[in-house]
């Protein structure tokens, strides 16, 4: 039994590190990707400008893409070794090991804190994770969150990258605030291409690779023009009813 146990944990960190490879070598690529961090860079820059100053954490770095976009204040938190090692190579950023559960940061110590698909992970609680980011940050200052939307779309590739559940709108505020935040702005993204996602999830085999890969130059493209058009209207203030991801920008309070 032992045996079969040691077997079993040794194909999971196998998974594991084959997917953070795969994200390692795409996401500076990758439509979504990019489309997301532009996201981030747009929201982050406007509520920080109203916020206090101070360091900016990437709690859940991954391999670090978004983290080398987060300037010379920032650092990250990654609870995978190898992933760990990726993103400080990649960003040049310092980054801890460590778990968005029990962040290794003191009390009071941050201006922003920003968590990309973290909260969905199977090995992170995500109200535990909300105190935490409340307890780090400075009063007045932001915390920024991306999440899957939608828990009847949990599919093979939530799967495959260890996401277990995923929000709605509702849902994620009501997390959020119960955790001491104020909401300054929830909305879904990646609506126009909401439908497409759809049916890939709709026809997808239950043993489907990750949806993270290169697309054809031309497709790439094209979904990253579409989701240039919703920056600009999340930018402009406009709330998008529906979409495959949800954007909550937040404030600790006093």
């Amino acid at each position: 039994m032992a045996v079969g146990k040691a077997a079993s944990r040794y194909h999971k960190r196998s998974v594991e590190r084959i997917e953070y490879e795969r994200m390692n070598a795409v996401e500076d690529r990758m439509w979504w990707y990019r489309g997301l961090r532009a996201l981030v860079v747009q929201e982050l820059a406007r509520a920080l400008g109203e916020a206090v100053s101070g360091p900016v954490l990437d709690a859940g770095c991954g391999t670090g893409g978004m983290l080398a976009r987060l300037g010379p204040a920032a650092f990250g938190v990654e609870y995978d070794p190898v992933a760990a090692a990726l993103a400080c190579k990649k960003s040049g950023r310092p980054v801890a090991c460590g778990s968005v559960n029990e962040m290794p940061v003191g009390p009071g110590a941050l201006a922003g804190y920003v968590s990309l698909d973290v909260l969905c992970h199977g090995g992170v609680d995500p109200e535990r994770a909300a105190q935490e980011a409340h307890r780090c940050l400075k009063p007045g200052a932001v915390a920024l969150f991306n999440l899957p939307a939608y828990g009847w779309l949990l599919s093979a590739h939530d799967r495959r990258v260890h996401n277990v559940r995923r929000f709605t709108r509702s849902q994620g505020r009501a997390l959020l605030a119960g955790c001491g935040f104020e909401i300054l702005k929830a909305s879904y993204w990646n609506t126009l291409l909401f439908p497409l996602m759809l049916l890939h999830r709709l026809t997808e085999r239950d043993d489907a690779p990750s949806d993270v890969r290169d697309f054809p130059r031309w497709l790439d493209l094209v979904f990253s023009a579409v989701l240039a058009l919703e920056r600009a209207a999340l930018g402009a203030g406009i709330t998008l009813p529906f979409g495959g991801s949800l954007l909550i920008v937040a404030r600790r309070d006093g």
